[in-house]
């Protein structure tokens, strides 16, 4: 299974922020769509990426004023990246490696979408329920055609 199977329907653009961003713009964004990260850009590039555990920390170390800050100022700059034709597989072992919890998909050099940690697991919980589902199937249609002596 291809990572291009998790991206949903939403925009690309629900997925990014301009780095000159408010922090406080990037969580009202996340909240507004329901996710963890956004991908920063600055003039189409990639720049970076900000997740909910990069605000928390600059609150943290910075307090309220924190949320005035660019995003650019409190952003990851090391951006681990999937493409669409990458296998499930493959972005469970970036995510792991690199400890992170969200990948951004790029295509031709252009963002479409981001896989969290999250849409991995759901989808690999129910590729395992399907599987035990069938050889359950099986073992049952074998039981039942084999003659009991």
């Amino acid at each position: 299974m291809s990572i291009q199977s998790l991206l949903g329907s939403n925009s690309a653009e629900d997925f990014t922020i301009h780095a000159t961003d408010s922090v406080k713009s990037a969580a009202e964004q996340m909240r507004q769509h329901g996710i963890t990260a956004l991908v920063v850009k600055s003039d189409e590039a990639l720049k970076g990426i900000i997740s909910d555990r990069d605000i928390v920390y600059a609150v943290s170390r910075r307090g309220e004023a924190a949320i005035s800050l660019s995003v650019l100022d409190v952003m990851s700059h090391a951006v681990v990246t999937a493409a669409p034709a990458d296998s499930l597989k493959r972005a469970m072992h970036l995510m792991v490696h690199h400890r992170v919890r969200d990948l951004p998909v790029m295509a031709d050099g252009k963002i479409v979408g981001v896989v969290s940690m999250g849409d991995v697991v759901k989808y690999r919980l129910e590729d395992l329920e399907t599987e035990s589902n069938v050889l359950r199937d099986a073992y049952i249609a074998l039981a039942v055609a084999k003659p009991t002596p």
